[in-house]
């Protein structure tokens, strides 16, 4: 089950289309302020305001909660402007734990017209309610398809999708003592990678083969050499997709040899030297509306989404 609270997501109900919908409400004004549309099949509740406080994570509750069954993306209801305007641009999230993050990475995802969006086993519910607040009805305007092995990654995309990885620094610049955090995080595409080894063997580091970074960093130095590009050059011939890593475990070595086998690359976002990080949810909004430019002008000029004129 999922809960949807507050007016603006109870605007998104009705497109869930699942079998067991309810509307828990304080006050008959919350409900009138719905769209016909969003009470049909549902079950209405008028509910005491402690009873609303226990079921909601918020400190202050919005007086309206709409419960539902987690929804099959291939049954629901997406809108047609939407689907209009979707482009052969994919999300992948890999290792995303933080719901804020999910969630805003979600509603990038829609603003910027992606096909669908997949969640690798170890991302956070895509339902927790958090994720939920977060995406602000994006959930019902993309779909979203969570909890996937990698080996299941490419059947869930068109066929001949280039795959590509976000990432804010050239892994040729290295070994650079500031960028040397010694965090999982600093090989993903939040932080500089380091050689750990290459450090110990110039006397910066002392070198203790049994040590857990040197461990890591020689499965690190097994990852693929995928070639860099900054993210505003052209990447978005054909259908593709862009892998966002977690800022905690960084993008995974699944993700990279994905990436590898369809001949992608490693989108770079520069960022001013001494920084070590971008939020990811930052990188992916960075990275998808750029692809949404690229591949909009690629298409006739009379089939672009078009702006009201400024001024």
């Amino acid at each position: 089950m999922a809960a949807l609270q507050g007016p603006a997501l109870g605007l998104r109900f009705e497109t869930a289309r699942a079998g067991d919908r309810r509307l828990a409400s304080l006050r008959m004004k919350e409900l009138k302020e719905l769209p016909e549309a969003a009470l049909k099949g549902a079950s209405l509740v008028k509910v005491k305001f402690k009873d609303i406080k226990l079921w909601s994570d918020l400190v202050a509750p919005q007086g309206l909660v709409g419960i539902f069954s987690k929804p099959d993306c291939t049954k629901m209801d997406y809108p047609a402007i939407q689907l209009r305007n979707s482009l052969p641009l994919s999300l992948i999230c890999d290792n995303i734990r933080d719901p804020g993050n999910l969630g805003t990475i979600l509603r990038s995802a829609a603003g910027a017209g992606c096909s669908k969006v997949l969640l690798t086993k170890g991302c956070v519910d895509p339902w927790e309610p958090k994720v939920l607040r977060a995406g602000m009805g994006a959930h019902f305007r993309v779909p979203v398809i969570a909890n996937l092995e990698w080996e299941s990654v490419p059947g869930n995309l068109p066929p001949d999708t280039c795959i590509h990885v976000a990432g804010n620094q050239d892994p040729s610049a290295q070994d650079e003592p500031e960028h040397a955090s010694g965090k999982a995080s600093s090989y993903g595409w939040i932080s500089r990678p380091r050689n750990l080894k290459a450090q110990a063997g110039r006397g910066r580091l002392p070198l203790d083969s049994n040590s857990e970074e040197d461990k890591e960093a020689e499965a690190r130095d097994q990852n693929p050499e995928l070639a860099a590009q900054s993210y505003c050059e052209s990447w978005t011939r054909g259908p593709v997709a862009v892998v966002i890593g977690g800022e905690t475990q960084g993008l995974s070595l699944e993700a990279l040899q994905l990436a590898e086998s369809t001949g992608g690359r490693r989108l770079i976002i520069p960022v001013v030297p001494g920084m070590d990080s971008l939020n990811s949810a930052m990188a992916a909004s960075i990275i998808l509306f750029e692809g949404k430019r690229q591949l909009q002008l690629q298409q006739p000029e009379s089939t672009r989404q078009t702006f009201p004129a400024s001024g």
